[in-house]
């Protein structure tokens, strides 16, 4: 039998399930599958030497929760939600649901999904080309810098991210907000990420092969929804204000 109940018989190895997704999903990998296999969302069967053995309905449930994770942006545990409901309801011949739910509004809300955190192609940018393409002056940077809103890497280069960082700034001082007066975003931004990395540190030190893909694939998921959550939670204070 196999672990999700069914009986034991010849299937897919991990390596020809990658070969069939990856026509679909470009960006998977073994290491992205045996992550969603450790997280209950798919359940193959295994030989007597302990080789994985996917059953077509496992091939589906992977596209399921590919797409899902793609195109709707939905976390992890609201896919294994939907589909355990669906084994519940429709077992011993479960099916996949018919219809993704999607955390987004219909209009688009705009919240993060966990693709948002993947780590792109590394750009460097000097000094100079931040101050361009943010619009800044030095002095500002200097501030940025100072509170902790900008930082620079170890060898002097910033990335994109402070950029967009530095743009956002010059966008709020326009409404007389200053540098000093965001320093309670850094700080909360810091212990934000202060938390995921106490969750997710014990799974990089994982002694196997796959250990960083799953610490990668969890701290991604944990940091789009802890966004999403601050985000919700803002949206929620600011229904009061102008309730108000």
């Amino acid at each position: 039998m196999t672990a999700a109940g069914r009986p034991q018989r010849d299937g897919l190895s991990i390596g020809a399930v990658l070969a069939q997704l990856r026509a679909d999903f470009p960006d998977v990998t073994i290491s992205k599958i045996r992550f969603l296999e450790s997280e209950g969302l798919v359940q193959p069967g295994r030989t007597p030497s302990g080789y994985r053995q996917f059953a077509p309905a496992d091939v589906e449930r992977l596209r399921f929760v590919l797409a899902a994770q793609r195109d709707h942006y939905l976390p992890l545990k609201v896919i294994k939600e939907q589909l355990d409901a669906a084994d519940s309801h429709e077992a011993p011949a479960a099916r996949l649901p018919r219809k993704l739910v999607s955390l987004s509004s219909p209009d688009g809300d705009g919240l993060p999904a966990a693709r948002d955190f993947a780590q792109g192609r590394e750009v460097r940018l000097t000094q100079e080309e931040l101050l361009e393409q943010a619009g800044i002056d030095v002095r500002t940077l200097g501030e940025l810098e100072q509170y902790g809103l900008v930082r620079a890497g170890a060898a002097g280069f910033y990335d994109p991210d402070a950029v967009l960082v530095a743009k956002t700034v010059r966008a709020m001082t326009e409404f007389g907000i200053e540098p000093r007066h965001l320093r309670a975003f850094r700080a909360s931004a810091d212990r934000e990420v202060g938390l995921l990395e106490q969750i997710v540190t014990p799974v990089y030190r994982q002694r196997d092969a796959d250990a960083k893909g799953r610490g990668d694939e969890m701290v991604r998921e944990l940091a789009a929804l802890s966004v999403t959550l601050h985000t919700l939670l803002v949206k929620a204070g600011i229904r009061g204000v102008t309730a108000g």
